[in-house]
């Protein structure tokens, strides 16, 4: 006596959904994996939005090979309409302001993701896992070894103390004159009965070190504080 419910047709149809939700979880996973990292370093494409975005990309790779008639079905159209889609999202995670672009990796990270998601919904396990490998490797390190080898600039804030404020200018300024640097967003003001002085810098890592050197060597600055930012945009 058999008591298994055998329905004709169900099986190809069983075998797709069970291929299908494989390609959904890892697509998950693997979006979810790069939006852990961008959450780490306080970006504002976290877990879900990178989850969603490589988990949709799979969605319509997947329905993709769903439509019958293949007149239906264009694959190159499903997937430019995506790297469209994706490039709407990227913008507007693109900042610009006085202190240059930040906003650009997150940007390209949201696209790549997106590609991830697309061979995840193909099919393609194994090169969608070795991407996520490889964009985990670059964001972790090659954002870093940029700024360590003097390749990338980013804004760092500082602040000086000193007894007068026209005094701590006018060094300040000859400091920035000798460096060939310019400063964004100055502020002064006077706090527990110094004066200080707060500026941001935008330029590479060894040279905001020479200038932390210069400005903690400098006699009329009694307090030197730099306010490191992430080096990673």
């Amino acid at each position: 006596m058999h008591t298994s419910l055998d329905i004709p047709g169900l099986g190809p149809h069983l075998t797709f959904l069970s291929s299908s939700a494989i390609r959904l979880v890892l697509s998950a996973i693997l979006g979810g994996l790069i939006g852990l990292e961008r959450t780490i370093h306080h970006k504002t494409a976290g877990i879900r939005t990178n989850m969603f975005i490589c988990l949709g990309a799979a969605m319509f790779a997947v329905m993709s090979d769903s439509f019958p008639d293949s007149s239906v079905s264009d694959r190159t159209r499903i997937a430019s309409n995506i790297v469209q889609g994706v490039g709407f999202l990227g913008a507007g995670a693109i900042l610009h302001g006085k202190g240059g672009v930040q906003g650009l990796t997150t940007a390209a990270t949201m696209w790549v993701v997106a590609s991830i998601g697309m061979a995840c919904g193909a099919g393609k396990y194994l090169v969608a896992t070795f991407a996520t490998v490889l964009i985990l490797v670059a964001l972790a390190f090659l954002g870093r070894l940029e700024a360590s080898l003097g390749l990338k600039v980013f804004p760092m804030s500082y602040e000086v103390k000193g007894q007068s404020a026209p005094v701590l200018l006018e060094a300040l300024n000859e400091i920035l004159e000798d460096a060939h640097h310019s400063t964004q967003g100055m502020q002064v003001g006077r706090s527990q009965g110094l004066s200080r002085v707060v500026f941001r810098l935008t330029c590479s890592l060894p040279e905001h070190r020479q200038m932390l050197e210069q400005l903690k060597t400098h006699p009329e600055f009694e307090s030197v504080t730099r306010f490191s930012q992430a080096i990673e945009e």
